[in-house]
């Protein structure tokens, strides 16, 4: 990454007044090219609000306000969208929960050097999941092995949200044509850059679940996720994912 490349974190948000602050003044130490987006939601415990004022006293914080709760595909093109317009060269999706811990950035900033997506995997080296029932990750486990069966990506952790984009694929995806808005986004967002030949690496992380605030996971995402994976293979066979 040279000194002339300019890196975003997007971090979408609804009810994370607990988090925000302390997770954006974690990575923006981490190098000076680093920037960040709140992408919230109009989120009714006032994060929006906290997001305003990192505004005003950060110069490399920005804030996308958007009407309601709309998905986090929604929201992630959106600040895709966003940087986009204003020429970022590496985009990162990440959890503003510290889920997604702020010291892997550098990993990815290194990688992204050789590849075009970078993926920060729970499971690509054993699992590597703290805090979480059993139950949930038997569930986040055999659902990305059923993902991997199904469409036949080749990554291990298809569900996982932290990553790193060169703007070259985004601009490469049709990101308007992307239909799924729950966690299923992240599993549309991998076949699609996966189908566009673009290079693709999975890094090792330790996914460690949210303290602070509650976890986003509904039974209408995991329903998503289960027919979603089908129509990704549908679409795949007759060369219908751009």
């Amino acid at each position: 990454m040279t000194h002339t490349q300019r890196a975003l974190i997007i971090f979408p948000t609804y009810n994370e007044r607990e988090n925000i602050e302390k997770i954006v003044h974690a990575v923006l130490p981490l190098d000076p090219r680093i920037n960040v987006l709140i992408v919230d939601d109009n989120s009714p415990d006032g994060t929006g609000e906290i997001a305003d004022r990192l505004v005003e006293s950060e110069a490399k914080v920005n804030v996308l306000h958007r009407k309601s709760k709309d998905g986090l595909g929604k929201a992630y093109i959106a600040g895709f969208k966003w940087a986009l317009e204003r020429d970022y060269d590496y985009i990162f999706e990440m959890d503003a929960d510290f889920s997604h811990g702020p010291e892997y950035i550098k990993d990815f900033l290194r990688e992204i050097q050789e590849h075009d997506l970078v993926i920060g995997s729970r499971y690509i080296s054993g699992v590597n999941v703290i805090n979480w029932p059993m139950a949930r990750l038997l569930l986040s486990y055999y659902a990305n092995w059923y993902s991997r069966l199904i469409t036949g990506i080749p990554v291990r952790d298809a569900t996982g949200g932290f990553k790193c984009f060169r703007r070259e694929v985004l601009e490469g995806i049709d990101l308007d044509a992307i239909k799924a808005s729950g966690y299923c986004f992240q599993i549309e967002v991998n076949m699609r850059v996966w189908k566009k030949g673009f290079r693709i690496k999975e890094i090792p992380i330790i996914f460690i679940d949210r303290v602070a605030g509650t976890s986003k996971m509904s039974k209408k995402i995991m329903r998503e996720a289960m027919w979603m994976v089908w129509w990704l293979k549908i679409k795949s066979i007759f060369g219908r994912l751009s």
